[in-house]
Parts: structure tokens; C-alpha cells; sequence
């Protein structure tokens, strides 16, 4: 599994947002489909909420890339 970091200058980065932001997804259709289809996991449970707000320490799986918020 490919880890990496991503570091936001915000208090929080939307689901959908993050995958398309740190190049998971190339566009943020894809990323909506991802999400919709429960292929992306946030802190080790699916998520289908592309609006779900993530805080610094949240990780996001997809695609045996992991995410984690910064």
C-alpha cells in the first residue's frame, strides 16, 4: 500500500476534494463514483458521503493508496 500525506491549510478538505487534490482520481467525477460505489474507506470504514468533512489525522483508503490528512 502507497502511503502518503497530504497537508491542508484549512480546518477541514471534503471527501471528493481530497482524492481529486492529492491525483487518487483524475477528476471529481471520478472521485464521486469511487465514493458512491464503496471503494473508499475513511478511518477503516466505507464511506459513500462525498461532502464528508475530513480533520487533520483522518485516513482515507482507495485503490491501495492511503491518505492521510495533515
Amino acid at each position: 500500500m502507497q502511503k502518503e500525506t497530504v497537508k491542508i491549510q484549512t480546518e477541514f478538505i471534503k471527501l471528493d476534494a481530497l482524492l481529486k487534490f492529492a491525483g487518487v482520481t483524475e477528476t471529481g467525477g471520478e472521485a464521486k463514483e469511487a465514493i458512491q460505489a464503496g471503494e473508499v474507506k475513511v478511518n477503516g470504514e466505507v464511506c459513500t458521503m462525498r461532502g464528508k468533512k475530513l480533520r487533520p489525522g483522518d485516513v482515507v483508503a482507495l485503490e491501495g493508496v492511503e491518505l492521510t490528512v495533515q
